[in-house]
C-alpha cells in the first residue's frame, strides 16, 4: 500500500487492513515506520469524522461518584452543602466557578468535562 492521506472510507478501511497486516511489527523498522505512519492518519481521520465530545458536566460528576463509591451527601462539602448538591444533580442550579474548582481539585474531574456545555 502507498501511504497517502485518508480522506474517504474507502481509504480509511484499506489503511485498517494494512495496519492488521503489520501489527507485529518491530519499532524503528520500515514496517513499523509505515504502522506508525498509518495509526497517527487513522487517528487523524476518526477524530475528524467521529470526534469524542466531553460529557455534559452533570453526567461527569455522576460518573465520578459512580466511580468513588460516592452517594450524594459526600458532594456537600464540594458544592455548598446538601441542598445544592440536590439541587445542582436535579439540574435546578447550574454550576459556579467555586464548585468547577472543587470539583476538579478535589474529585479529579478534568475541567474539559465540567466545562462542556450542553
Amino acid at each position: 500500500m502507498k501511504i497517502k492521506p485518508i480522506r474517504t472510507d474507502r481509504d480509511y478501511q484499506e489503511a485498517l487492513s494494512f495496519i492488521e497486516n503489520l501489527w507485529n511489527a518491530k519499532p524503528r523498522t520500515p514496517e513499523g515506520d509505515k504502522l506508525e505512519i498509518l495509526t497517527t492518519l487513522v487517528e487523524a481521520y476518526e477524530q475528524k469524522k467521529h470526534p469524542i465530545l466531553p460529557p455534559d458536566p452533570i453526567e461527569a460528576v455522576k460518573f465520578r461518584m459512580e466511580q468513588l463509591g460516592m452517594c450524594d451527601a459526600d458532594l456537600a462539602p464540594c458544592l455548598g452543602g446538601r441542598n445544592r448538591v440536590s439541587e445542582i444533580l436535579h439540574r435546578k442550579r447550574s454550576l459556579t466557578v467555586t464548585m468547577l474548582r472543587n470539583l476538579h481539585q478535589k474529585l479529579k474531574i478534568p475541567a474539559e468535562s465540567l466545562l462542556a456545555t450542553s
